[in-house]
C-alpha cells in the first residue's frame, strides 16, 4: 500500500499519497468526480498558473501580499508554467461548472511546492496558503475562463498560425512548380476556361495566408481577459 500523509479541511482529514503535491481539496475532487478519466488540458493548467504568478506580482506591488510570500508563489508557479509538475494535475475535466476543483488543484500544488522551496513540510498551508496567498484577488469564476483564453491564444500563436504559415509556403512552392501546367477549369459540371495548376495552388496559398491573419485576430481578441468583478 502506498505511503500517505494526512491533510485536513472543513470536512475532516483526508489521506494523500506522500509523494504528491496536491492537497485535501484535490483529493476530494478525485473522489467526487471519477467520470471520464480525462483531465483538464495541461495548457489550461499552465495558463492558470501564469495567472497566479501575475497576481502574486501585482498583489506584492500593491502591498497586499508580503514580498517573501510573493516570491515563493512566483517561483513555484513558474515551475508549473514550465511544466515541471504536470503529473500533479489530476482532477477530471468533468467537474464543478466553474472549474473550482482544478483551480484548487493548482492553488494547492503551488502552495505545497512553495513550502518545499522554503524548506518547510508540505500540507500545512504555511508559509504559503493556497487560498489566502496563491488565490488572492481571484475567483474560479474569472480565473478559469481567463486561463482558457490564454491557453487558446498560446495555441493559436505557437501552433496554429505557424502551421498555416508553413502550409501557405508549401502551397506557394507548388504554385511556382506548376506555373506552366495547364488544366481545364470546371463550372456547372462542364469544362470552363483553362487555368494553370499553379494558379489553382496559388489560390490555396492565399487562403492559408488569410487563415493566419484571421487566427491572429482571434488570438488578439482572446487576450482580453474576463478577470475581476466576480464572486
Amino acid at each position: 500500500m502506498a505511503e500517505t500523509r494526512s491533510e485536513s479541511d472543513a470536512m475532516g482529514p483526508v489521506a494523500i499519497p506522500v509523494d504528491r503535491l496536491y492537497g485535501a481539496s484535490t483529493a476530494r475532487a478525485l473522489a467526487n468526480f471519477p467520470i471520464s478519466g480525462s483531465g483538464v488540458p495541461i495548457a489550461v493548467i499552465r495558463a492558470l498558473a501564469a495567472i497566479k504568478v501575475a497576481a502574486a506580482e501585482v498583489n506584492s506591488a500593491l502591498g497586499l501580499l508580503p514580498q517573501d510570500i510573493a516570491l515563493l508563489v512566483i517561483a513555484a508557479g513558474t515551475e508549473v508554467v514550465d511544466g515541471a509538475h504536470d503529473r500533479e494535475f489530476v482532477v477530471d475535466a468533468f467537474q464543478t461548472g466553474s472549474g473550482t476543483s482544478t483551480n484548487m488543484n493548482v492553488n494547492e500544488v503551488i502552495a505545497n511546492r512553495a513550502a518545499q522551496l522554503a524548506h518547510k513540510p508540505i500540507g500545512r498551508r504555511e508559509p504559503v496558503h493556497p487560498n489566502d496567498h496563491v488565490n488572492l484577488g481571484q475567483s474560479s469564476n474569472d480565473a478559469f475562463p481567463s486561463a482558457v483564453h490564454i491557453a487558446a491564444a498560446w495555441a493559436i500563436r505557437g501552433q496554429l498560425a505557424p502551421a498555416f504559415t508553413a502550409l501557405a509556403e508549401a502551397l506557394d512552392r507548388k504554385a511556382r512548380e506548376w506555373a506552366e501546367v495547364v488544366k481545364i477549369g470546371r463550372t456547372h459540371l462542364q469544362d470552363a476556361t483553362p487555368v494553370t495548376l499553379g494558379q489553382e495552388f496559388g489560390g490555396y496559398a492565399e487562403q492559408a495566408r488569410r487563415a493566419v491573419a484571421r487566427a491572429l485576430a482571434a488570438a488578439d481578441a482572446l487576450a482580453e481577459l474576463p478577470l475581476g468583478g466576480t464572486a
